[in-house]
């Protein structure tokens, strides 16, 4: 961790002086190059119209499309921009068609939104929802997810790094497996981007969805999608308006060939504007880099909480993240979160309801979900461990 340049990256934000702030896995603090880029848009919109400053800016707008598609190893024309990781998510997941008998693999890590669109959808058509089961590890077993593929499958859909816990899942072996097999694999990269370095080749998945609030330390209120052509041309969006597709005459129309096809007209251009210059902040200092350097604080992190009586760490996964999970025999995790909060230090809660096959199936509390990033220090690390053991 010694060849990062941390004091850089706290200077350059300016959160770090207010806040120890270890909920990166639930929204970053933004450098200032991103605020800047947000204001600055909204300044400009302002004196000229919102169309206008739009018109003025498209080669802008080009740049986010090709900034996102450098982050995962894509072509421009297949990313779209989104509102958020969820409705990347899905827009691919209704434009699947799905009938009685159909099934859908998923682990047991799974996030509840997902998982809700999937009983939705089994609902309304008769589809399976199918939880492949976890190895000794606590990852998704690879080897159960072979034995369950077959041509009833027709989506295998993954959480890269799940909500409540440091693991994350094997989805490269997991894309070779539906690629293999012909089957679309959507895959959930919202806590992984950012923090993990992606490449949707090597990832061999179809379509992969982002926030920038998280890792990226982009804007609430934006996202992306990668959609592989393969995939584009077998679907058509469950929603369409004037920009995803052309009204080519009174009764016909045309759907976008490029990603854009699951985009809305409307939307937030000083925000996603935030979310370009949040990329290339993330670029600039290298994914690789990144990532080693959240992972190493993350290990020390879960070492230093092992240590203390009382205080059980539940992350699973022969790989781990930033994302550190404990809970504490004596008090509540709430009041966990609360105490830290009184010092200064931000950290979140994660509950049953955001996981339930995974809560039901290892009894787990509620549970403090710290999650570093690369500006967080040492020293962090052990204003977080020592309120802690004041309170174990």
């Amino acid at each position: 961790m010694t060849d990062f340049d941390v004091h850089r990256a706290r200077a350059e934000t300016p959160g770090c002086a207010e806040v120890v702030h270890l909920n990166n896995a639930g929204s970053s603090l933004p450098p200032a190059r991103v605020t800047d880029t947000v204001i600055g848009y909204l300044r400009e919109e302002a004196l000229t119209g919102g169309y206008e400053q739009a018109a003025a800016t498209v080669e802008r707008m080009n740049g986010v499309y090709a900034s996102a598609a450098r982050l995962v190893g894509a072509a421009p024309e297949d990313i779209a921009l989104t509102d958020n990781a969820t409705r990347s998510w899905q827009a691919i997941f209704y434009a699947l068609p799905f009938s009685a008998g159909d099934r859908i693999l998923t682990a047991k890590s799974e996030y509840a939104s997902n998982v809700i669109s999937f009983l939705q959808i089994a609902k309304r058509t008769g589809a399976v929802v199918e939880v492949v089961d976890n190895d000794e590890s606590g990852q998704l077993d690879v080897e159960d997810l072979k034995r369950r593929v077959d041509g009833d499958v027709k989506l295998i859909a993954v959480s890269h790094v799940p909500t409540q816990g440091g693991l994350v899942n094997p989805a490269e072996e997991i894309g070779a497996v539906a690629r293999e097999a012909g089957i679309p694999f959507l895959l959930d990269a919202c806590q992984s981007a950012g923090q993990i370095d992606l490449d949707v080749a090597r990832l061999n998945c179809d379509a992969l969805s982002v926030t920038g609030r998280k890792y990226l330390r982009g804007p609430r209120g934006t996202g992306f999608l990668y959609a592989h052509p393969r995939l584009r041309e077998r679907v058509e969006p469950a929603m369409l308006d004037l920009h995803s597709a052309a009204w080519t005459a009174p009764e016909t129309y045309e759907v976008d060939p490029t990603a854009k096809m699951f985009e809305v007209w409307e939307r937030d251009h000083a925000a996603l504007h935030g979310l370009g210059a949040a990329i290339d902040y993330a670029l600039e200092w290298g994914l690789p880099a990144i990532e080693a350097r959240v992972a190493a604080l993350a290990a020390k992190l879960r070492d230093a909480l092992r240590e203390i009586p009382g205080v059980q760490v539940h992350d699973q996964g022969t790989r781990q993240c930033g994302i550190v999970t404990f809970s504490v025999a004596k008090t509540p995790s709430q009041e966990v979160k609360q105490r830290l909060a009184a010092a200064k230090i931000n950290v979140s809660v994660t509950e049953a309801t955001s996981a339930r096959f995974d809560f039901a199936e290892r009894g787990l509390p509620p549970l403090v979900r710290s999650s570093v990033h690369y500006f967080n220090t040492e020293d962090d690390v052990a204003l977080l461990v020592g309120e802690v053991g004041k309170v174990a």
